[in-house]
């Protein structure tokens, strides 16, 4: 397990959305298994300072030194101001992640927010001759950071083999090396947000908001640094550089990636149109999945993968992860009515210490689930009189699997109109419907569906099989 830089205290920061779009589904998957971690060191009685941040300004297409600021992009397209795109997608943000049950952080700073601080670190850095002006805008020399630096130690990628990947310098360019990245850019005549500077009216560079909010909130040195996968480099790469530039110690004690989300087997893209937004994932209203799904099926679905691994969203694994979702939570409800008797056929102190041994185990929910699950197993066979539980252990086991599946996966139980009991009457007018199906019973099979149909049930028939939304 961790070993916070101060006894009981944890800081942790969290790279945020740039809202300039609806949030998608590879966003909240880092943002729920951050929330995962963040519950989980709250449950060992740790005291957590969760800073994650908004990106307002400077986030360049391309993710490069160069470009539209994404944001005011967006505003110039819808003919808004950039603060009501800033607005509009924030609270869209929010709102997914409430539906997906997650905490809010701690403190939730913004970019723009926070300009002055982004103007001294830079100050600080050029004092320290790690960073030049040129033409109004201010780079971060890599060359002679990396004299005593270490640029590339969170990707582990080596300076030379970086360089050589990128493009030739032409006489145009500002920079003196291809790695070199903008602390601060001058902006153009047209450029909507800008600020004064000592160098020029401009913006900051997007890697420094990071760094100036961090510093403010959790110190020179603090515990975690998350975000996904795509920012290991060079967003994270840059922020080590530029901690250590600015006060000569190493900011981060462990940094955490949450891996990618594939769809049906290939990669997410919204130029091939294989991407799913979370509320048609929930809604059912798209043309790759074959049902709505529940944001807590959803989130039950994530857990069931490391973090730190690919996951692959499909109709069969979210249906088989729905399954698992209302077998815990009936497992859950019938804790209350077992019997208890003079000894425990089972080792229970065996199952909630293999729990916390998964958590520990950088945070293996997976692992963790499957112990879950032989509570379940365990459960019915006490329900079915083919085990014992002493009273002891069943408050001790109700106390595990309550920590476990809502304090630390935060999943909550369904109560809408999909819950459990409406699945399992569904399954058995799918099976009749399938029934009449095989027997060529036209009639009846069309009534379940146009009946189904006026009651805001609607029956999809694909080659995975029958499935059903609900409106």
């Amino acid at each position: 397990m961790f070993k916070p830089i101060v006894d009981k205290h944890i800081g942790m920061y969290v790279c945020g959305p740039t809202v300039y779009s609806d949030v998608h589904l590879g966003n909240c998957r880092t943002f729920i298994s951050f929330d995962m971690i963040y519950r989980y060191l709250l449950h060992l009685g740790y005291k957590v300072r969760y800073v994650r941040n908004i990106t307002d300004a400077g986030h360049l297409e391309n993710d490069a030194d160069e470009g539209e600021d994404k944001i005011a992009k967006k505003a110039r397209l819808e003919k808004l101001e950039p603060m009501e795109i800033v607005q509009m997608y924030t609270v869209g943000f929010r709102d997914v992640m409430r539906q997906f049950n997650a905490l809010p952080p701690s403190i939730e700073p913004t970019a723009t927010g926070h300009i002055v601080e982004q103007i001294e670190i830079t100050k600080t850095i050029l004092d320290k001759g790690l960073a030049y002006v040129s033409n109004g805008s201010v780079y971060f020399d890599v060359e002679k950071y990396n004299v005593n630096g270490d640029y590339g130690i969170v990707s582990g990628r080596k300076t030379e083999e970086l360089i050589s990947g990128t493009r030739e310098l032409d006489g145009q360019s500002e920079k003196r090396n291809p790695l070199d990245f903008a602390l601060w850019k001058k902006a153009s005549p047209t450029h909507i947000m800008h600020w004064p500077s000592p160098w020029s009216v401009g913006f900051p560079g997007w890697h420094l908001e990071c760094t100036a909010m961090s510093t403010k909130y959790l110190g020179d040195q603090f515990d975690i640094h998350g975000g996904g996968m795509d920012l290991k480099f060079p967003h994270h790469e840059c922020e080590v550089a530029q901690g250590k530039a600015a006060t000569g110690k190493s900011p981060v004690n462990y940094w955490m990636h949450a891996n990618m989300l594939t769809l049906n087997g290939k990669r997410m893209s919204k130029s091939t149109g294989n991407t799913v937004l979370p509320g048609e994932l929930f809604s059912g209203n798209n043309t790759l999945l074959s049902k709505g799904f529940h944001p807590m099926v959803v989130r039950f679905f994530m857990m069931q993968a490391h973090y730190r691994s690919v996951l692959d969203f499909s109709s069969e694994a979210l249906l088989a992860s729905e399954k698992g979702f209302f077998k815990l939570m009936t497992a859950i409800a019938d804790l209350n009515a077992l019997r208890t008797a003079d000894s425990s056929s089972e080792n229970v102190d065996a199952i909630i210490s293999n729990c916390y041994a998964a958590m520990n185990d950088d945070f293996n929910t997976p692992v963790m689930i499957a112990h879950l699950f032989e509570a379940v197993s365990y459960i019915n066979k006490i329900k079915d009189g083919n085990a014992s539980i002493t009273s002891a252990d069943l408050d001790k086991l109700k106390k595990t699997i309550h920590a476990m599946v809502f304090d630390v996966l935060g999943l909550t139980e369904i109560k809408s109109g999909d819950d459990s009991k409406l699945s399992a009457v569904m399954e058995i007018i799918l099976e009749i419907r399938k029934k009449a199906r095989e027997n060529k019973d036209w009639a009846t099979s069309d009534l379940l569906r146009d009946r189904l149909a006026e009651a805001g049930i609607q029956i999809k028939d694909s080659k995975e099989g029958v499935t059903y939304t609900i409106n």
